[in-house]
Formats: structure tokens, C-alpha cells, sequence
């Protein structure tokens, strides 16, 4: 009873938040002029506004102002190239005279680069600055989400629509084949590790969006080699939020959320399926016992295991300044719902961030925390696709108990129809599939750093700074089925299964400053010293649920392992400036990895980039509608030495064999030993890039963006190859295998049609092209070595593939078989192009098979709109992929008739994508089921309205409606065209959410 008139009383609290009341406050008129510190003159355009709300206005050309305000409010005054003022009103003063303090970096804004930051107009890399401002609005529960659709050359893909999944995010294509595209991700000047921990399926998680200040994304050599062997794939920067010079404030920001399923798989209902199997019955040779096992229901399958889901998200915050150290703390918590039922995610965060100086701030320091706890609750996602291929003439239950009273398919020699043995290979009960599986996980998470920078007293401009953290991530979980479940007779030994898991990331950091300038000379050289440590162990039981007659649980089992691995670094970069027109910026970073052998440990990474900024030439000073014309030219080298889980692939290892390839002697089964392959002279992945570029801006920036071409080329890349037969105990080895080029242009644009103090709009767009091509393979012990390897499994069959990388080619193309089709535009089954004029059986001859694309997108295009007007905004946010391709293999799979009756007896559904085709047999191969996929995809839609006061004089707010995934433009058949890896095959789908938020300062 005490929680229910809890809950109500909050829930009026909330209500009353969204409701503008009138309140009676004492209100004077605020008078004052502003000036610069500098040369006492005034300074016109400043804009000054009520703390908290959108009232404000701007200083007349002397500098002067007036603005209505209460007692107790505080007005902000802000300028480009000033820091920010904040002064509070009270009854005995209506004259605020304020003086304006140029920011260290004048009228630029500041850009964080690794170990340090710079001016952006000094910024001679490929550099992209998203801040607050810029970031995707609405309710966002994901890093990823902040920036999706934002930035050119930047791709996001969500991985899935399970709750707290993750995103595939690749910058300017990726660069290797095997080894990790993902992007180095640095969180407050710590280096996080990408590979997550057991139970937790996006390392991200741990970051609450809402905590999130600007990201920074380093794209070319030139600005990433300062973090050398990390950074072929480039660099997000993440600066989160920090406390203020103010006192203290509170704010809450909230939303629920309802999700949606977008779309389903189109199958045949109940009185479809009927016809459809009399049909093959009585006309195409079905074999009549088919009929017998019909039902006569008619059910939904996929609308039985999707639902509705609430989710909701809550967030307080505290900053100001306590004792004069600047602060800020925040909790989260996460109640995430899957629109697959029994799929939901529960997520607690914490962050604190402290900011004391001493010695009248010689000594800086910078204090990180950052807590996470998540609960998972995953469903059983092989629900998906029995959805699809259940029998829609069965009932959900019938009275069997065997099964829990679940419809199960039974032997057709059985007697007992409700309670006999159940046909292993059948496809199962799609709600037993979500009942009787318990997966669940628990993680903890915590990352923090502290960072002293001091400012050396016997030479000016010289900094020291020490950076110290740690990262430590714990995970837990179970995944059991339970004994009513029709198919945990097939492997009674997993049927309980436990795993736990530790990673531990380690950094130390430490680099010297040094910034002076001389004349016409200005000077940036940093040097330093790095070194971080990772470690990683886990363990995982199995067992059934039965004991045998020795007391022991039957089938029992136990793996664990335990890596670590060191980073050692030496790094230096050098900044020069000359008449502040003329920029060089020099990086080397030596860079020592005990992932590779003695001889290769070591890797060197040079970069080197000039720019020039034209519009500060004499020959243009009259062209006032130039603001900036910056062009940048770069080069570098960068490394790559995250190779998955194989934490020590250049010695030998013996590993435990797998349960299952147990050697039998007698009636015992003997674990036994096999050696893992090895590459003695594995060494690095070396990536070099040339980037050219251009920045402009026109109309005191009004219209402002930038243009880059790049060409980059990745030798001795590593890779997964195949070896031959008989060579070893593997399959696979881990080696360095050839050479990659990659190139393409990137266009961002932002325009700013209009800017006023009650109305202003924003327009963005940018445009991103990438090629790759695959120049050399070698190492490859097979009988194909000349043409490269196959990749790419799918489901159906035993090893089949449909990718091959192959010289000449882009990585990861599809390599399939051209169909043939009839006058009609029916596809001829089994019918080929010969490619080679061989003749013959054309399908058994790989030479046949054609390179047909990729599912990289030949052209990205994202745009977005910010409009403000008074009180009220609106923005969207939308991407444009055109070119990526996409292999269905749910209808390559299931969509043909042999699948309609297995002869253990049992029925299953089909697409009617099977019309399209006639096709009887698989036929996994053809080119019909490659699809262009092109889409346009609205990212969100958000409409928010802003309160100046709420109940009380500091009380402002702000409420929004939003959609996310609006929605989909495409012809690709399946149920989304955004598929990461471009094989469709049993994804949980991605909702449609609408969102209520708020947003209250207090």
C-alpha cells in the first residue's frame, strides 16, 4: 500500500512538472554593460539569458543591455571567444556592469585530441567535433546512439533490437579482414578495452549517454598515430561532463518508451498451409502421411512470441561547486523491455567527476568515476526463426504433460501421440522456445582515472601530467533448459550451464608539455610515456539435470582459461605555427606489444601533416564573406594488434579438447590435449594513410563544412586462413596474409539558415564514398591459395559459405552462382550461367560462381534538421545507404517446398517467398537471393517544448515526443535492409519506439 501511494505521489509530482503554473516572484529589470578585460571596450552580440530557460537577449553595439528577471535568477552571458559569465540577480542590484574574459583559445573552439587538445582552426588532421548541441535529440539510451546518421564516413549498425545491444560502428570502411575494425573508443583519456566481458553484449553499456559532454572522432593517420597500434581503425574520443563554477544544481531527465514490431515475415496462415500441403499432396508427389499430421488451428506464431514493450529511463544529476572544487555526480537506471518476450535489460549507473586545483591552480586535478550494474534477461532467440517455421495448424498446447502441456511434434512410431519420444530435428514450439530457457546474466562494471597536471614553476608553458586508471569489468550468468523442453533430449549435458567471467585494464600514462610562442612562432610538443595491461579469465560448467548412480551429475563438465597482455609506448608529437597561417604537426609513437614474437614486438609509427590557412592570406583579406579556408594535408602509419581472443597466436598452446571429441577407451572418455596452430613471425598490421583536405566556411560561418579524400593501404594483414587437411588439429590459423587498399571521399555540411534569438534553424548533411580492394594474399596452405578463401557461413547445409576473398576484389564479396531465368522471369531451379563454357554440372565448378558485391554501402548519406522556435523545437535525423547487398538467408534456407514435410514426420511452415521462386530443393547459392538492400532510414523524430519556470523561480524544464526507427524506405524483402555483415538470418528485429520525455533543472 506504502509503494502504490508512493508511486502516485511521484506520478503527481511528474504531471505537475509538465503543467506551466503561474508563480508570483519579485521582478526587476536587469541594466548593465558589458566590456572585454582585455581593453575595457564593450563587446556587442553577447547573449545573455535566464539560466534554465530560453529568455534572453543580446548587447547593442556599445555593449549595453536590459532584461526583465526575478530575484534569485542568474543570467549567463556568452560570446565566441569569451568564457562564459554567469551573474545572479538580486532586489539591490539592477545594474550588472560585467567584464569578459577571452578564453585561452580566443574565439575557436577547442578540440580534444590524444594527450591534449588544440585549437580547431589549428586542427591539421581529419578531425570531427560533435558536442550537446549537435547530438541526435530524444530520449537516447546508447554512446552510439548520440552521434548515428552525424558524422561523414561514420556508420553505425545496431547489431540487433535485443535490449542493450550493440553497434557496429566503422570509420571510413575498416581496415582489416580478420582483426578488429572496431575503432579505438577513449573515455575521459582512458583507452578502453572493446572486447567486453561474459554476460554483456555492448562494452558501451557502461557509458550513460546522458553523461556524455562531446565525442571526438579522429579519422586519418595524421591525428590518430599518437595512438599508434590501436588506431588503423581510428579514434572516438568521449569527454563526459563536469561540474561548474556555480553553486549547486540539480537535474532530472526521464522518459518511457513503447516498442514495437515494425514488421513480420510473410507466411502462410493455418487455412493457407492446409491448401498448400493438399496441394503438394495431390499435385507434386508429397508424400500423403503429410495430410495426417495437419491441425486445425490457425496460429500466429510470430504474433504469440512479440509484445508491446514499456520501457523507461531515469536520470539525476548534481553539479555546481562544493568548497571550490568544481563536481558533478549522476545515477541512472534503465528498465529496457524486449519486443521479444522474456527479453529485458535492467541497468544501474553511477559517475563522479571532481576537478580540484592547488597552488593557485598550478596543479590541475581531474577525478573519473563511472559505475555500472545490468541485469540481462535474453531470451531464447532461436524463438525467431521456429516462429517463422512453425506449423500454423497447431495448436499452442494440447494436453500432453510430458511438455508442460506444449505442442510437440512426436515420433510417428510412438503409441502416445501427446507424451512419446519427440522427433529431435523438428523444428520446436516457438513459446516452449521463450518458457523453458532461463538465460540470464548479471554484470558489474566500474572504469576510473585520476589525471594530475601541473604547471612546472622554473619554465613557463611547460605541463606535466600523470594519468593513472583502471577499468574492471565482472560477469555472471546461466543459461539453463529446462528437463520439459522437447529438445534438451538432443544434449542432456548443456542443459545447465554456468560461466563467469573478470577483465581488468590497467593504464598508466605519462607525458610532458610544452607550449611557447615566439614572434610569428608558435610551438605544441608534447612527449610521454605509456603503458597498460589487460587482463582477461573465465570459467563455464555444463551439466544435466539428472545425477548418475556415483552421486555426480551426469554429463558434467568444466572449461577456464586465463590471458594477459602488455602495451608499452613511447610517444612524441610535435605542433607548429607560423603567423598563425602556416601548421605542421609531427607524431611518433614507438609502440611494444607482447601479443607477437621477440623479433616483430616492436612497431614504429610515423605521422607527419601540413595545413595552410588560406583565407588568412593578404590576396584575400577584402573577401569578407570568406570566415575560414583551411586546406590540410596528411600522412601516417598506424597499427593493429587486436587479433581477437588468440592472446598468444606466435608460440604453441595446447588446449583441452572439446566435450564431444572425447576419445573413447572402453566404456570411459578421456579428455586429451591438441595443439593449436601457431605463426612464429606474426607481426603487425601496419595501415598507411594519405589524406587530403579542406575546410571552409562562408558568412561568418553561417554555411561552413569540409571536404577529405583519402587513399590508405593496410599491409600484412592478419587474418583467419584455412590450412590444409591434415597439417595440424585446426581448421584455421592466425597469420599474416596480404595487403588491402581503401579509399574514398568524405563531405560534411552545415547550414545555419537562420539565426535569431526566437528562431533558428539548422541543416546538416554529409555524404561518405568508399572502395576497398583486396591487392595481395599469400600463406594460404590451401588447394584455392591462388584465389583466395571462401567466408561468410550460413544456415543450411554443413560449411557453407557465400563470401570469398580474392585479390582484385573488395573483402568480404559475395560469390555466388548467376541464376538463370525463364521467358517468364521465373528462376530455371538448379539452372546456371557457365560462366567458364565448360558445360557440365556448372553448380559443382567454384570457377562459375561471379563476385556480385558486398554489403558495404557504395554511398552514406546522412542528413538532419534543429529547429527552434520560442519555446518549441523540432528535429530529425535520417541516413541514406545506397549500394550495400544483402544475402537472404532466411529465404534461401526455408523458402522451398522440400521443407514443407520432413519424413520423421513433421510439418513446417515456408515463406511465400517461395513463389517467387518454385524452387523445391535449396538452392543456396543463387543469385536470387542476393538483394540490393539501398535504404533510407529515419532515424528519429523529436518534438520538445521548452518551460521557463515550473512551481518555482529555478524550476525550468523541458518535454519531448519522439519516434525512433520511424521509418524504412527500401525493396529489400527481408524484415530490415540494415544487416550487419550483409546475412540476414534469424535477427531479432528492430522496434519502433515512441517516447515521452522530460527534462527538469532544478
Amino acid at each position: 500500500m506504502k509503494k502504490m501511494l508512493l508511486k502516485q505521489k511521484f506520478l503527481m509530482l511528474l504531471l505537475g512538472c509538465l503543467i506551466p503554473l503561474g508563480v508570483s516572484a519579485q521582478q526587476v529589470n536587469v541594466t548593465g554593460r558589458v566590456t572585454d578585460s582585455a581593453n575595457g571596450e564593450p563587446v556587442p552580440g553577447v547573449t545573455i539569458v535566464i539560466a534554465g530557460t530560453p529568455t534572453g537577449t543580446i548587447t547593442s553595439i556599445d555593449g549595453t543591455y536590459s532584461i526583465n528577471a526575478n530575484v534569485g535568477d542568474m543570467l549567463q552571458f556568452s560570446f565566441i571567444g569569451y568564457d562564459t559569465e554567469r551573474r545572479n540577480v538580486s532586489a539591490d542590484a539592477a545594474v550588472l556592469n560585467v567584464v569578459m574574459q577571452p578564453s585561452v583559445f580566443g574565439v575557436d573552439e577547442v578540440v580534444v585530441i590524444g594527450y591534449g587538445q588544440i585549437r580547431k582552426s589549428d586542427a591539421t588532421g581529419s578531425v570531427n567535433v560533435i558536442g550537446a548541441d549537435d547530438f541526435n535529440r530524444g530520449p537516447i539510451t546508447t554512446p552510439q546512439g548520440l552521434i548515428t546518421g552525424r558524422i561523414p564516413g561514420v556508420m553505425v549498425t545496431q547489431g540487433s533490437g535485443a535490449p542493450g545491444s550493440g553497434s557496429t560502428i566503422r570509420i571510413r570502411g575498416g581496415s582489416s579482414l580478420s582483426a578488429s575494425n572496431d575503432p579505438l573508443i577513449v573515455i575521459d583519456g582512458f583507452p578502453v578495452d572493446n572486447s567486453g566481458v561474459e554476460g554483456l553484449a555492448n562494452p558501451l553499456s557502461t557509458i550513460n549517454p546522458n553523461d556524455i559532454e562531446s565525442m571526438t572522432v579522429l579519422k586519418d593517420a595524421s591525428a590518430t598515430a599518437i595512438y599508434g597500434s590501436r588506431a588503423s581503425n581510428g579514434v572516438i574520443i568521449i569527454t563526459t561532463k563536469r561540474g561548474t563554477k556555480d553553486g549547486l544544481n540539480i537535474n532530472y531527465t526521464g522518459n518511457v518508451s513503447v516498442g514495437q514490431l515494425v514488421k513480420y515475415h510473410d507466411v502462410f496462415d493455418g487455412n493457407e498451409f492446409r491448401d498448400l500441403v493438399a496441394d503438394r499432396v495431390a499435385n507434386h508427389g508429397m508424400d500423403p502421411v503429410a495430410l495426417t499430421r495437419l491441425g486445425q488451428a490457425n496460429t500466429d506464431w510470430q504474433d504469440e512470441i512479440y509484445r508491446t514493450a514499456v520501457s523507461t529511463d531515469h536520470n539525476v544529476s548534481f553539479y555546481g561547486r562544493y568548497n571550490d572544487i568544481p563536481f558533478r555526480a549522476s545515477i541512472g537506471h534503465t528498465i529496457e523491455n524486449g519486443i521479444l518476450k522474456e527479453s529485458s535489460l535492467s541497468r544501474t549507473t553511477l559517475a563522479v567527476t571532481a576537478n580540484p586545483s592547488f597552488f593557485d591552480d598550478q596543479l590541475r586535478v581531474t577525478i573519473n568515476l563511472k559505475g555500472m550494474d545490468i541485469h540481462n534477461n535474453f531470451s531464447n532467440q532461436d524463438a525467431i526463426s521456429s516462429a517463422f517455421q512453425f506449423d500454423p495448424s497447431q495448436p499452442i498446447r494440447n494436453d500432453n504433460t510430458r511438455y508442460g502441456g506444449y505442442f510437440t511434434w512426436i515420433e510417428l512410431a510412438q503409441a502416445d501421440q501427446l507424451n512419446g519420444n519427440p522427433i529431435n530435428i523438428a523444428t520446436h514450439n516457438p513459446l516452449a522456445r521463450l518458457a523453458y530457457r532461463d538465460d540470464q546474466s548479471d554484470v558489474q562494471s566500474a572504469i576510473g582515472n585520476i589525471q594530475f597536471d601541473y604547471a612546472v614553476p622554473f619554465l613557463e608553458g611547460l605541463r606535466a601530467n600523470l594519468n593513472m586508471g583502471m577499468e574492471i569489468s565482472e560477469g555472471e550468468g546461466n543459461n539453463n533448459t529446462d528437463p520439459r523442453a522437447s529438445w534438451s533430449l538432443r544434449e542432456p549435458s548443456f542443459n545447465v550451464q554456468s560461466y563467469r567471467g573478470t577483465r581488468k585494464n590497467q593504464l598508466l600514462d605519462f607525458y610532458l608539455n610544452y607550449m611557447a610562442e615566439v614572434g610569428d612562432h608558435r610551438f605544441d610538443a608534447t612527449a610521454g610515456y605509456g603503458w597498460q595491461y589487460f587482463y582477461r579469465s573465465g570459467s563455464s560448467r555444463n551439466r544435466s539435470w539428472e545425477m548418475g548412480d556415483d552421486g555426480e551429475y551426469i554429463g558434467a563438465g568444466s572449461r577456464s582459461y586465463k590471458n594477459e597482455n602488455y602495451l608499452v609506448s613511447f610517444f612524441g608529437r610535435l605542433n607548429y605555427a607560423f603567423m598563425d597561417r602556416y601548421l605542421v604537426t609531427a607524431t611518433l609513437r614507438n609502440d611494444g606489444s607482447s601479443r607477437f614474437g621477440k623479433d616483430n614486438r616492436w612497431g614504429l609509427f610515423p605521422a607527419f601533416a601540413l595545413a595552410w590557412k588560406i583565407n588568412e592570406e593578404s590576396f584575400l583579406e577584402n573577401a569578407d564573406f570568406l570566415s575560414e579556408l583551411k586546406l590540410r594535408l596528411g600522412y601516417g602509419v598506424t597499427g593493429q594488434q587486436d587479433i581477437g581472443t588468440n592472446y598468444y597466436p606466435y608460440i604453441p598452446i595446447y588446449r583441452e579438447s572439446e566435450q564431444g571429441a572425447y576419445y573413447r577407451f572402453g566404456d570411459t572418455y578421456y579428455s586429451t590435449l591438441r595443439p593449436n596452430p601457431y605463426d612464429a613471425n606474426l607481426k603487425w598490421e601496419e595501415t598507411t594513410t594519405y589524406n587530403l583536405g579542406l575546410d571552409f566556411g562562408f558568412l561568418n560561418n553561417r554555411f561552413q563544412g569540409s571536404v577529405d579524400v583519402y587513399h590508405r593501404e593496410t599491409v600484412d594483414l592478419i587474418s583467419n586462413v584455412p590450412i590444409a587437411a591434415g597439417t595440424n588439429f585446426s581448421n584455421y590459423l592466425t597469420t599474416n596474409v596480404g595487403s588491402l587498399e581503401n579509399q574514398g571521399v568524405e563531405i560534411g555540411l552545415t547550414y545555419r539558415a537562420i539565426s535569431r534569438l526566437d528562431l533558428s534553424w539548422s541543416i546538416g548533411a554529409n555524404f561518405a564514398a568508399n572502395r576497398n580492394e583486396i591487392t595481395s594474399l599469400s600463406n594460404l596452405d590451401t588447394e584455392d591459395a591462388g584465389v583466395g578463401y571462401p567466408l561468410g557461413g550460413i544456415s543450411g547445409g554443413t560449411g557453407n559459405t557465400v563470401m570469398w576473398n580474392r585479390v582484385g576484389q573488395a573483402a568480404n564479396t559475395f560469390f555466388l552462382f548467376q541464376q538463370v531465368y525463364d521467358t517468364n522471369g521465373m528462376p530455371i531451379e538448379g539452372l546456371y550461367v557457365d560462366k567458364t563454357g565448360e558445360g557440365g554440372n556448372v553448380a559443382g565448378n567454384n570457377d562459375n560462381k561471379y563476385f556480385m558485391g558486398t554489403p558495404t554501402p557504395d554511398f552514406l548519406i546522412g542528413i538532419s534538421s534543429d529547429l527552434k522556435y520560442r519555446n518549441w523545437d523540432f528535429s530529425f535525423a535520417g541516413r541514406l545507404s545506397i549500394g550495400n547487398e544483402v544475402y537472404n538467408n532466411n529465404w534461401s534456407d526455408r523458402a522451398i517446398y522440400q521443407e514443407l514435410y520432413n519424413q520423421s514426420g513433421y510439418l513446417s511452415n515456408i515463406p511465400k517467398a517461395v513463389q517467387r521462386t518454385n524452387f523445391t530443393n535449396a538452392q543456396y547459392w543463387s543469385s536470387v537471393y542476393l538483394e540490393d538492400a539501398s535504404f533510407f532510414r529515419m532515424d528519429h523524430i523529436t518534438l520538445g517544448y521548452s518551460f521557463e519556470r515550473l512551481l518555482t523561480e529555478r524550476l525550468s524544464g523541458r518535454v519531448t515526443a519522439s519516434v525512433q526507427n520511424a521509418f524504412v524506405i527500401t525493396d529489400y524483402s527481408g524484415l530490415d535492409p540494415e544487416v550487419s555483415g550483409g546475412i540476414d538470418n534469424n535477427i531479432y528485429p528492430r522496434p519502433r519506439t515512441f517516447m515521452l520525455g522530460v527534462n527538469v533543472n532544478f
